[in-house]
């Protein structure tokens, strides 16, 4: 048995889940495509010194938590690829809440210290309830660099941040170091969002991004700061179904600087989780090491390939803050 069918048995014994087919099913399903976001309590529990076995009540627990999420998510953005087109906004809704609640279950069961999991039930519940606050700030479309930052460091961090410290608390980590790993997870989630954004700016055909009405980092970038394809940007963005328009304004994106912004920001916070992990005494750092390259070598591969050697914040990179603002590193 794999670790991803060890979370799913788990998951499906839990009580009231393991009489709703329905739940189940859909948490199968998704298992069955080996989430890597499922495997960040694993990753932090081993790193200090814990087992992959110790980690599967954390790790249910956070699977749980991230579908109760994209679930409720999907409903907000009216995403048209979203779960509940096939089983109805009221029937996600209240799976959402099952979710959520199964979760908090799964670490209420473990055989981890008492101490532990009321540590892990409250870093969940923190989450629960900030990333909801942040969901809540991003259906109202933020328009400007203040607020893009406030809805990524409350709707995309605190899970990943929680993630790492549950895992910890669980493979029976001091609890001064599993904060010190939610505070890198909220770095990394923050990489992750600047990630996807990116990716999802670039991909053809056009993301639902584009015509949502709300902005991914660099079309924010595109719409906001002064550039000479500024207002022809705004005119195509409204066609972007059209792939030729699209694909002219994703040629803006490069041009303007908003793709060259996200990778400087992605740099940015890839350094600084390096100096916070190279602070954290661990047992098996090659674990979140691997981690934090997963996210950053598809930009050490574009720089070897313009021929730079390491990795180091872009010189010419256009600032984003500078354009709106003209204040200081949004970080």
């Amino acid at each position: 048995m794999d670790i991803y069918e060890k979370i799913v048995d788990y998951f499906s014994g839990i009580p009231c889940v393991d009489t709703w087919g329905e739940v189940q099913a859909l948490f199968k399903r998704i298992g069955s495509m080996k989430p890597r976001h499922w495997m960040l309590p694993v990753r932090s529990c081993q790193a200090v010194g814990g087992t992959s076995d110790q980690a599967i009540p954390a790790a249910v627990a956070v699977a749980c938590c991230h579908t109760s999420i994209i679930l409720v998510d999907d409903m907000l953005d009216a995403d048209p690829r979203g779960e509940y087109h096939r089983i109805s906004m009221p029937a996600a809704a209240n799976m959402a809440c099952a979710f959520q609640a199964a979760g908090l279950e799964a670490i209420a069961c473990s055989e981890a210290e008492p101490s532990a999991k009321m540590l892990a039930l409250r870093s969940m519940n923190r989450m629960t309830l900030t990333t909801t606050l942040g969901q809540s700030w991003d259906v109202q479309c933020p328009a400007d660099e203040a607020a893009f930052w406030r809805v990524v460091k409350t709707k995309s961090s605190p899970f990943f941040g929680a993630a790492l410290e549950i895992g910890a608390l669980l493979g029976r980590g001091p609890a001064e170091i599993a904060g010190r790993l939610n505070e890198l997870g909220r770095l990394y989630g923050e990489m992750i969002q600047i990630h996807d954004d990116l990716n999802d700016a670039l991909e053809v055909p056009a993301n639902p991004d584009w015509t949502s009405g709300r902005s991914s980092l660099p079309l924010l970038f595109a719409q906001v700061v002064d550039h000479p394809d500024r207002q022809r940007f705004l005119e195509l963005r409204k066609e972007a179904s059209d792939p030729e328009k699209l694909a002219e304004a994703q040629t803006i994106l490069i041009r303007c600087g908003a793709i060259s912004y996200g990778v400087d920001q992605l740099v940015r916070r890839y350094q600084q989780s390096r100096t916070i992990l190279d602070s954290i005494p661990l047992v098996k750092r090659e674990e979140l090491d691997s981690l934090l390259d997963e996210v950053i070598n598809p930009v050490k591969k574009m720089f070897s390939a313009l021929g730079m050697a390491q990795v180091s914040l872009p010189p010419s990179s256009v600032r984003l803050d500078a354009g709106i603002s003209g204040g200081s590193n949004p970080t």
